[in-house]
């Protein structure tokens, strides 16, 4: 997923935090993007989203401060796969479509949120921007 972020159209996007789980997987994924930043963004490694429920992952997010604006999430399945369809608006899109099949290992959703408060965060409150996987990646 380093390699998609590097070839992007548009770039790298610079989170304002990074949420991830303690697991190794998880944090060789964190590491692989870190070199993409000039400066580290604020992070928590916490064993909290450590195969965490898409409900306990929403509600962490609703947590979170504002103004945080962009959050990368780096966690596991099924909960970040439930996440991203709970939160991404209902209608069937070609993107939805895709992480209903198979949201595999390494997958990137990116959803958009016309929220000013992550408080405000709520199912079908935002739209399913981008959906890649690393097979995707690879075979670019």
């Amino acid at each position: 997923m380093a390699d998609y972020f590097r070839r992007r159209k548009g770039g790298t996007p610079q989170p304002d935090l990074i949420l991830c789980s303690t697991a190794a997987r998880t944090r060789a994924t964190l590491a692989g993007l870190l070199p993409l930043w000039r400066e580290t963004p604020p992070m928590s490694v916490d064993r909290v989203f450590y195969m965490a429920s898409a409900r306990a992952l929403a509600d962490r997010l609703r947590a979170l401060a504002d103004p945080t604006a962009t959050v990368l999430l780096i966690g596991h399945n099924p909960g970040l796969e439930e996440l991203a369809l709970d939160l991404a608006q209902a209608e069937e899109t070609p993107l939805r479509t895709r992480i209903m099949e198979k949201y595999p290992t390494g997958a990137l959703a990116r959803l958009e949120f016309p929220l000013d408060r992550w408080a405000d965060l709520a199912a079908g409150t935002g739209r399913l921007a981008e959906f890649v996987t690393p097979r995707e990646v690879a075979a670019a």
